[in-house]
């Protein structure tokens, strides 16, 4: 399969990484140190799963060199979604299918605009990823990935590429309401990953203080009325899932958000916590807890973006 991935960071050097091991025709599109490093020593993945492995060095950063492709893996940060969408088209041909493994909510929308929602699909990934040094992605966590259609139900062409994604080593799941799991994990990533960064705290301390717990809940559980209210299929168990999900994360690990803080680099505040609060206004929903939050991070956000533009 000729698939190229469209941000070769944490999660697409991974996946796509897997797919490359496994002999499919992988192009990874990337930029600066880390495009020179792949392109001169292939890319590195160290994973904890699946060990050390290194894959072809077929990068670059034009998707006009890239071409045409089977599977676009869209997986940029989502602050860099209008310029890599604005350079997806010639990799979409007339049988492209283009999947989002991104954080948020919204990305599949941008995308269907973009390219036709028949070229688009849906997914998540679940893990602890970045790169360590150009050419070098890690994997930490459970190293999962979902995905499915737009709309709920269950496709041929979603069967065959599970099948494609297992053969290749990826643990991954096909949902029938794929729209409905996406919610689950942005309602957690947005209220967890705020509060994990505004407080700058580690998961054990900030779920075990009540008050904490408290505030988390409350963000998660206004994300989700956000999309009962835009008509999203959001499934009963999602708090619950929410909830269970921040306990099992390991207690001295920060989210990414957090780290991305920390150390001074582009945030994906905007598209977690900036979406609900943006989303909660367009259908008249109050998200207080996640105005709060939005408002504390905002400054440091404000600086890290003019400390890189």
């Amino acid at each position: 399969m000729k698939t190229a991935v469209f941000g070769t960071g944490g999660v697409g050097g991974y996946f796509g990484g897997l797919l490359a091991r496994a002999g499919h025709d992988v192009t990874f599109i990337a930029r600066g140190a880390h495009l020179d490093a792949i392109k001169q020593n292939g890319l590195r993945v160290e994973s904890q799963l699946d060990g050390r492995f290194t894959v072809p060095g077929n990068a670059t950063s034009d998707t006009a060199e890239a071409g045409e492709q089977e599977l676009v893996l869209f997986t940029v940060k989502m602050y860099h979604n209008p310029d890599a969408v604005s350079q997806i088209a010639p990799m979409v041909g007339e049988n492209t299918l283009v999947l989002t493994l991104q954080n948020g909510i919204d990305n599949g929308e941008i995308l269907a605009e973009a390219v036709g929602q028949d070229h688009v699909m849906i997914g998540s990934a679940y893990m602890e990823g970045r790169v360590s040094e150009p050419g070098v992605v890690t994997q930490d966590g459970p190293g999962t990935a979902a995905f499915g259609e737009m709309e709920v139900g269950i496709t041929r062409r979603g069967e065959e590429l599970l099948q494609i994604f297992q053969d290749a080593g990826w643990r991954v799941n096909l949902h029938e309401n794929m729209v409905g799991m996406l919610w689950k994990k942005f309602a957690y990533i947005s209220g967890s990953a705020a509060v994990c960064a505004a407080a700058n705290c580690v998961y054990e301390e900030m779920r075990t203080k009540p008050e904490t717990r408290e505030l988390i809940r409350a963000a998660i559980s206004e994300a989700l009325d956000v999309g009962r209210a835009r008509g999203a299929p959001i499934m009963d168990d999602s708090l619950a899932w929410a909830m269970d999900s921040l306990d099992r994360f390991p207690g001295q690990g920060r989210a990414s958000m957090a780290k991305d803080f920390t150390e001074q680099r582009p945030v994906e505040l905007e598209g977690l916590t900036g979406t609900v609060v943006r989303m909660g206004r367009e259908v008249g929903v109050p998200t207080p807890a996640n105005d709060f939050l939005y408002a504390v991070l905002r400054p440091a956000a404000a600086r890290i973006e003019a400390l890189h533009s």
